[in-house]
This record gives C-alpha cells, sequence and structure tokens, in this order.
C-alpha cells in the first residue's frame, strides 16, 4: 500500500489536473540556461504535490499522538490471534505483508485487463499522479502508508474492530465522479485485508509494508501509463494501471 493509498483524494486530483506552463522548453536546453528555467518549473510541481507529503507527515504524527493520549500502542495488537515470540511476529506479519502487497497489485491488472469500472477508474485516478516526481512517490507513499496505518490499523482497528475500522478506511477513499463507489468498495477490501493481517500477527511491519508498496508501484504505473494513448491496462490501490 497504499497506501497505494490516500486520504484527501478529491483535493489531489483537483490540484494535479491544472496544467503545468513554461516558456521555456526546457527538457531541450542544457547548461545555466536549461537550469535557469527547470527551477522554477521544478519547484512549481514540487510545490504541488509537497503539499499533500507535509499532509500526511502531519496526519502521521497527529494519529501517534492519539495513540500515545489513548494508551494505544500502534504498532502491536494487544490480542493477536497466533501465539509468536516478538521475533516470528514480525518476521511472519513482514513476510505475509510482501505477499499481500503483490497479491493486489496482480488483483488490479487482472481487474483491469477484464473490466471497464477498472479502466474508468484508471482514468479518473491518473491526473493524481501525473504531476508528481518519483522523490515525490516515494515520500507519499511511505507517508500515506504510516499515517494511515498508524491511524486505521494500529488505532482503530483494537479500539473499533477489523470491520469498522475498513468501513471508515474505504469511506475516507472517495473519489468525485461515477467511480466513487467502486473505489471505496476496493479501499474497504483492503482496509479489512490489513486489518487483518495485523490482528493474525499482532505487528504493524506487515500492513505497512503492504500499503507502502502497492502506493508506489500504482501511482509509478499510473504516472507513466496512458490508457487513451496506449490502449495499456492498469491497476491499483492508490491508482490504477494496466
Amino acid at each position: 500500500m497504499s497506501r497505494g493509498g490516500c486520504a484527501p483524494c478529491r483535493g489531489f486530483s483537483s490540484a494535479l489536473k491544472k496544467p503545468f506552463k513554461t516558456d521555456a522548453p526546457t527538457a531541450h536546453f542544457g547548461g545555466n540556461a536549461g537550469a535557469k528555467y527547470a527551477r522554477p518549473w521544478h519547484s512549481a510541481r514540487m510545490r504541488r504535490w509537497g503539499r499533500f507529503v507535509v499532509a500526511y507527515a502531519l496526519l502521521s504524527l497527529f494519529a501517534y499522538a492519539l495513540c500515545h493520549l489513548l494508551g494505544v500502542n500502534p504498532w502491536s495488537h494487544p490480542e493477536p490471534w497466533w501465539v509468536l515470540d516478538d521475533s516470528e511476529r514480525w518476521v511472519y506479519s513482514a513476510g505475509l505483508g510482501l505477499v499481500l502487497a503483490a497479491l493486489l497489485i496482480y488483483s488490479t491488472r487482472v481487474a483491469v485487463k477484464h473490466f471497464g469500472w477498472a479502466q474508468e477508474l484508471h482514468r479518473v485516478l491518473r491526473p493524481v499522479a501525473r504531476g508528481i516526481d518519483p522523490l515525490g512517490i516515494v515520500l507519499l507513499a511511505a507517508l500515506s502508508a504510516v499515517g494511515e496505518e498508524l491511524l486505521f490499523r494500529g488505532l482503530l482497528t483494537p479500539l473499533l474492530g477489523v470491520t469498522a475500522q475498513a468501513v471508515i478506511f474505504g469511506l475516507v477513499h472517495q473519489v468525485s465522479g461515477p467511480s466513487r463507489w467502486v473505489w471505496v468498495v476496493w479501499a474497504g477490501v483492503v482496509g479489512a485485508l490489513l486489518g487483518l493481517l495485523f490482528v493474525a500477527t499482532g505487528s504493524l511491519l506487515g500492513p505497512l509494508l503492504a500499503h507502502g508498496l502497492v502506493n508506489a508501484v500504482n501511482l509509478s504505473y499510473l504516472k507513466w501509463n496512458d490508457l487513451e494513448s496506449k490502449g495499456a491496462q492498469l491497476g491499483g490501490l492508490l491508482g490504477q494501471r494496466g
């Protein structure tokens, strides 16, 4: 994930739909001239996705502070299903998290290949990723995974249970348009799987890895794959590709 994965989807998408304008073809300039024009263009893009990096960093701090205030340890479930020692718990959680990430990425590719709703969701979500550079993708994937996992799995799962936190997780991932409820249902299913992994192993490491990987892979695919021009197929938690 994830995570893949993002709370302020609508604001994020609308911010990135705005075209980036520059009077100089910076890609074809070298030396000082190219640097002169490239910096403002690059910084304009960075300001767009940088706001969401900051938002997710603040979400992470807020979730962790809330856990501390309520006396909840977000890294370990208080009543895991499997009886494991600490080292086994982290190993099992990490391994299963990687497997879950692979299955989620693969399943979305299959869905986009065969179902029109998945292709439409790719078109809706692609503007989110188009203006993000590789550094932004890494930062967004990592910080969104940390913030959302601390809040939904680390805090809400022990307090509310797997089902309730998954429903809330799905509802906050709405996007505007006809794909809204498809995205809500998909995010809810992913939230339930991440919650089950947390409860089963008792460790948050697996959900963190799965969420971050899914978000990074899917954002990258969204950025560089256009269904309209290539007839490609997509997939994704934080975005569909093909």
